[in-house]
């Protein structure tokens, strides 16, 4: 599965922000690791929406590339984030899961969570456009 996620990974935006990948069996889980730059509003301190969506977006991809071979990255068509509660000052998780597929668009939803899965700090639902392998 780490194979298919080479051309995200390579990515500096991807590598800027330290986003990881641990895949169990079938399930990828990706890894956004804190630091002190994420932290969007150090009153609460809570980590800023921008690095959330960002995240949740890059795994969003991961899970397309990983679940199909792909000529070429997803491209974001259409994202809604939706942000449920303050991200704290810890690493956070995040799943996608890809709702259908078509030829040329798929619809991934996201969910971000940091202690328990149960209790999600954010969701994502996006349209990407795909180029499936073998096509011009």
């Amino acid at each position: 599965m780490t194979d298919a996620l080479k051309p995200l990974l390579s990515s500096p935006y991807v590598k800027t922000m330290g986003v990881r990948f641990d895949d169990h069996g079938d399930e990828l889980t990706a890894i956004l690791p804190y630091t002190g730059d994420l932290v969007g509003n150090p009153l609460i301190p809570a980590l800023h929406g921008g690095a959330i969506g960002a995240f949740m977006e890059i795994t969003a991809s991961a899970a397309l590339l990983a679940g199909t071979p792909l000529a070429a990255l997803p491209k974001p068509i259409d994202v809604s984030v939706d942000y449920l509660r303050p991200a704290r000052p810890q690493d956070v998780y995040a799943r996608g899961i890809i709702t259908r597929q078509g030829a040329r668009v798929a619809n991934v939803r996201v969910e971000a969570w940091q202690d328990r899965r149960g209790a999600p700090v954010a969701a994502l639902h996006g349209h990407f456009l795909i180029k499936p392998e073998g096509e011009g």
